[in-house]
């Protein structure tokens, strides 16, 4: 699987573009649609996943449903499910705590999870704003750390990072 990065906006979201075979998934198509399309000039784009719907992930997301009549994915139509789209497998896994919506996609077999505004790189989402809760975040991050190690991890913002690496040297963890 080629994973693109596309930063969007002022608080430089990540959106992630992901291609197999000809065709891609969009995760978190934050505020900049021009840049996205961009990316996906050379494959079809099947769905949408939305991680949480914090402005800045979903800026873009009613230009890319126009522009391209795809199902959108989030926590409110998916159950921690297994899923299959095209050539893409991923389970979705509640992780609440940054928001009540809070979800991340675990591609197994790539070991790779994309988990929005929950886990960044030596720390995780603030709590504070309407709907996030500590509690709730403690409660996710003990769930997690059932996870193994060596899943990379694409966080809404900032760079990626392993599993292992959080679990080490995360304070919240």
């Amino acid at each position: 699987m080629e994973i693109d990065v596309v930063k969007t906006g002022y608080l430089e979201e990540n959106c992630y573009i992901l291609k197999k075979d000809g065709q891609a998934l969009i995760v978190d198509p934050g505020d900049d649609f021009f840049k996205i399309k961009e990316k996906l000039t050379d494959v079809k784009p099947l769905a949408i996943l939305i991680t949480h719907c914090h402005f800045d992930h979903i800026g873009a997301l009613d230009e890319c449903i126009k522009e391209y009549s795809v199902p959108v994915y989030d926590q409110s139509n998916l159950k921690n499910e297994d899923m299959v789209i095209g050539p893409f497998s991923f389970e979705e896994i509640e992780n609440p705590g940054h928001s009540k919506d809070s979800i991340s996609f675990y591609f197994r077999k790539e070991k790779l999870m994309f988990c929005g505004d929950f886990i960044f790189q030596g720390t995780i989402g603030r709590c504070d704003l309407e709907g996030g809760s500590m509690t709730e975040m403690r409660k996710s991050i003990a769930q997690i750390k059932t996870f193994p190690d060596d899943i990379t991890l694409f966080p809404g913002h900032g760079p990626s990072t392993t599993l292992g690496e959080e679990k080490k040297f995360n304070p919240y963890f």
